[in-house]
């Protein structure tokens, strides 16, 4: 799914910093090109499904506990 941002461009000394305006992610690059496309990718990075890298381990447990 394709989806619209607003990105804030602005000069850091050397670097441009590209801000998304509706989702705190930013990113920089040495032109304002490269600073946006690293903006697209660290976008949709940040909307990638999480995938877990291990399965959780479940396990059951008893703990006395005082009664009120």
């Amino acid at each position: 799914m394709k989806r619209k941002f607003t990105a804030s461009i602005f000069r850091e000394g050397s670097w441009y910093v590209a801000q998304c305006l509706e989702v705190d992610v930013a990113s920089q690059g040495h032109t304002e090109e490269e600073a946006l496309r690293n903006l697209r990718e660290a976008l949709e990075l940040h909307f990638e499904e999480p995938v877990a890298t291990h399965a959780p381990k479940l396990t059951v447990l008893e703990a006395d506990v005082a009664a009120t």
